[in-house]
């Protein structure tokens, strides 16, 4: 049986370097992500509104800020908040309606793997959180924000990890349930966190068995992590503990759970 040599023809059938998909996959589920109305007015606007309000408003309480002026303490927070409501609440919706329309279906008889769908939106996420942290960053420091610098490498590792704990907590949600239930439950939990998962109230102003279990939540590890990092510029163990075993145990859970449809 006689063969073609390598080359006669152009291009060559096959499926392209994993590295290449990847990137284009998560260049793609960012820019669906920014142009977005909904999900801009989530893991922006909103944010963005918290900050200036909470920085130039008497809304915090004063026994919450101690010596830490406004800005100082609440931009950590919002930063937290940020990534929750980008990797965790606006994937666990994007997925569900991804799965209601059929889209993981098809993109699954596709070359694509499927570890690289799931790690496509987390770098997507990554990619909108670098986003976020920027414009952020400037609006709190034209409030008077000054972060303590040596700190930032902790912050940024936060970060990741958070995106990622948070993000695979998304994956879960979004790809085990319902596109409706997804988006009430999503909701529900983001505004569940932000009272009273660490973010607006410091655990350290809970009663201490609340806030011993606030802490361990992914809210309150990221948002008292980047308190420490940001605030007291100081390395935070026990945060990043925390957030790497909800990144862990989520990501475990949700590689089993995941439906395409």
């Amino acid at each position: 049986m006689s063969t073609f040599p390598a080359g006669t023809f152009t291009p060559a059938p096959g499926r392209g370097s994993l590295g290449r998909m990847l990137r284009t996959h998560a260049r793609v589920e960012a820019s669906l992500t920014l142009r977005h109305g909904e999900q801009v007015l989530l893991t922006l606007l909103i944010p963005l509104a918290l900050l200036i309000g909470l920085s130039l408003l008497d809304i915090l309480p004063a026994a919450q800020l101690g010596s830490t002026s406004k800005v100082d303490w609440i931009t950590p927070r919002i930063l937290a908040l940020a990534v929750m409501s980008s990797a965790f609440t606006g994937q666990a919706i994007a997925l569900g309606f991804d799965r209601r329309y059929g889209v993981l279906k098809r993109l699954s008889a596709t070359a694509l793997p499927r570890w690289l769908l799931v790690a496509g939106r987390l770098i997507a996420a990554l990619v909108v959180v670098v986003l976020q942290s920027v414009i952020i960053g400037v609006v709190a420091a034209f409030l008077g924000w000054s972060p303590s610098l040596p700190g930032l490498a902790s912050a940024v590792l936060l970060l990741v990890l958070g995106t990622l704990a948070f993000g695979a907590l998304g994956v879960l949600l979004g790809g085990a349930l319902r596109a409706e239930a997804v988006l009430a439950l999503a909701n529900i939990v983001w505004f569940a966190l932000l009272l009273a998962g660490g973010i607006l109230l410091a655990p350290s102003s809970l009663p201490s068995g609340l806030a011993r279990v606030v802490e361990l939540l992914p809210s309150g590890a990221l948002a008292e992590g980047m308190r420490t990092a940001l605030v007291d510029g100081a390395f935070a163990p026990g945060p990043l503990l925390v957030l790497a075993v909800w990144a862990v145990l989520a990501g475990a859970l949700a590689s089993r759970t995941t439906k395409l449809t």
